[in-house]
């Protein structure tokens, strides 16, 4: 089976989740687990539809005390799942390192043609990075795009989530109560926007500026 693969594979996708793990996500750890989950299957479920995209996934939490690598460009054949023990917000919110610490890494391991989609999860501002600022995250996300990555920002309605995405230059963007039943929707949506995503990457087509959270 390996074998086959390899021989089918013709395109890579990579996927780099950042989500937020600093204390105020407690409130809906769960559910944002159960989520984190559902999108390593969808990956995987898309692995299997599109045999001739390799699917790669990165996941990273974070906060005021770590930088934690879930998974580390790991095909999506071979992703584990997320325990409780893995995600246990705390502390504070260090967005901008987060995402600059993400993208330079996933950078060192694509090439150019690579596909390279970017989510970016948090109830949250920036509060406490010491590495990137503002403008150093925004340089480096608009020069990724220059390359073809999409990039997605989810925040939480008590933010203006419109406003961090474009200081950011991001070009998508979604927000949600933090509560159980709209997280689980949030991640629903999200789930079906990278199914469009890869079903677009599968004919050869780029996702348009800003659609990528278009259901029409």
């Amino acid at each position: 089976m390996k074998d086959a693969m390899k021989t089918t594979e013709t395109k890579k996708v990579y996927n780099l989740v950042i989500v937020d793990e600093s204390g105020s996500m407690s409130i809906i750890r769960n559910e944002a687990l159960a989520g984190l989950n559902e999108t390593i299957e969808t990956c995987q479920k898309m692995q299997e539809l599109h045999p001739e995209m390799g699917q790669r996934i990165t996941l990273i939490s974070f906060d005021s005390n770590h930088f934690k690598v879930h998974l580390d460009n790991e095909p999506a054949g071979k992703a584990r799942k997320l325990t409780t023990e893995d995600y246990r917000p705390s502390a504070a919110t260090p967005l901008y390192d987060a995402i600059g610490k993400g993208i330079a890494k996933l950078n060192a391991q694509t090439g150019t043609g690579d596909n390279v989609l970017v989510t970016i999860i948090t109830d949250g501002e920036e509060n406490c990075s010491q590495e990137y600022n503002l403008k150093l995250v925004k340089n480096l996300i608009e020069k990724q795009k220059e390359l073809g990555w999409t990039f997605t920002l989810i925040g939480t309605d008590n933010l203006d989530v419109e406003g961090m995405a474009g200081s950011l230059s991001i070009d998508n963007h979604m927000a949600f109560t933090e509560d159980e039943a709209s997280t689980k929707v949030m991640f629903a949506k999200e789930r079906k926007a990278r199914a469009r995503y890869y079903a677009k990457m599968a004919c050869g087509m780029m996702m348009e500026k800003g659609d990528y959270f278009n259901e029409n």
